[in-house]
């Protein structure tokens, strides 16, 4: 694929991309002339949502693709291959909370605490391994990991931004885990030359925040804005991160 200039474009793909971040992430690099590939579990929405980005200018296109069904993910990365040959960007942003009446500590619902490792780790583990035969054929291949501040041990420690908030043995302890994925995968690759960091984009106003409570004081297309930044990294950029719009998020 060529953009305006006649240049290479780049091709990106986003899990959980027909609504809230992922849908905001795709349109800023839609607008940046990469071709988006709009992954979502329901082909319905993947295609209206693809459909809307096309319709300001943008080269987006639908792929279904369930984190948590293997086949599905096998399937869309024969068909990047098929139609691309290659994959420059990956963001795994898709993302469950959970019921929030299943992750306390002490008295957590396993099934609900599965369910959110399912998708938040280990259906990253599955799309990331899937695609990285693309993204090697990149001459600059970004992996972002969409996480949360609530990943932050640091701040649920005593006297941590976040110690006032209830125990989470699942969504919280899911994005602790992928900030630790992320730095394992960032390590692994560092020679390969793949810039693998994860992105805080703090509490936006989306599907998954509204049920929680949680606090939130930013829409999804801010959200996006730090997810666009570790995307584009240029080849001097960090590996192995964790960052918001100020800059690092303590682990």
């Amino acid at each position: 694929m060529t953009d305006a200039t006649g240049s290479i474009s780049k091709i990106a793909l986003i899990t959980g991309a027909n609504k809230g971040i992922g849908y905001e992430t795709a349109a800023r690099l839609a607008a940046l002339g990469t071709t988006v590939l709009v992954a979502a579990r329901d082909p319905d929405r993947g295609r209206e949502a693809a459909g809307t980005l096309r319709a300001t200018g943008g080269d987006a296109r639908p792929i279904t693709l369930d984190v948590t069904l293997p086949d599905t993910v096998t399937a869309a990365a024969a068909l990047i291959e098929r139609r691309f040959g290659r994959l420059d960007i990956l963001v795994n942003n898709a993302g469950v909370a959970g019921s929030l009446a299943g992750q306390s500590p002490g008295g957590a619902d396993l099934d609900t605490v599965r369910a959110v490792f399912d998708t938040n780790v280990f259906g990253v583990i599955t799309v990331t391994d899937a695609l990285l035969p693309l993204l090697s054929r990149s001459p600059a291949p970004r992996i972002v990991n969409v996480s949360s501040s609530v990943g932050s041990l640091t701040a649920h420690a005593p006297g941590g931004s976040m110690a006032w908030l209830p125990g989470s043995a699942a969504y919280a302890t899911s994005k602790t885990a992928l900030n630790a994925l992320t730095v394992q995968y960032a390590k692994d690759l560092r020679e390969a030359g793949v810039l693998v960091n994860a992105a805080d984009p703090g509490g936006c106003d989306t599907d998954l925040t509204r049920p929680t409570g949680f606090p939130v004081r930013r829409t999804a297309a801010q959200g996006a804005d730090v997810v666009v930044r570790l995307a584009t990294l240029g080849p001097d950029g960090p590996t192995g991160g964790f960052f918001n719009d100020a800059g690092p998020v303590p682990w």
